[in-house]
């Protein structure tokens, strides 16, 4: 299993600390630092069952610059969706953090305990 975290991030320290004491095999990955390519986040957008848009963290000031805060500038449907994409590829602070992708071939955005915990059984 592989851990999309940023460091600063207190549900991701929170993810770790749960995964270690679980004694889970994972391995990091420092997304802001080791960027997903366009392609890694379709996989794991397929992987989570969710569109772009179910990850970006629309709050952040790059989301509102990029317009991805406004429905009207970036349409949330499939004509939009490789935008929304190219623009997570680029400025990877805006993905939702942690993400865990499992062994089953699954992911989940694993910002509570009971998500970290779906992780580790599958």
């Amino acid at each position: 299993m592989e851990i999309w975290i940023n460091p600063a991030c207190s549900k991701c320290r929170s993810a770790l600390t749960l995964l270690d004491e679980e004694g889970a095999a994972y391995t990091v990955r420092r997304y802001l630092e080791d960027v997903p390519t366009a392609d890694e986040i379709r996989d794991v957008l397929d992987r989570l069952g969710l569109e772009p848009w179910d990850i970006t963290r629309t709050q952040e000031a790059a989301a509102k610059e990029l317009g991805l805060s406004d429905r009207a500038r970036r349409p949330r449907d499939a004509s939009g969706r490789d935008a929304w994409i190219e623009a997570l590829a680029a400025h990877p602070i805006l993905i939702q953090r942690p993400i865990i992708t499992a062994d089953d071939g699954t992911a989940v955005v694993a910002r509570t305990e009971e998500a970290v915990r779906d992780a580790l059984a599958r």
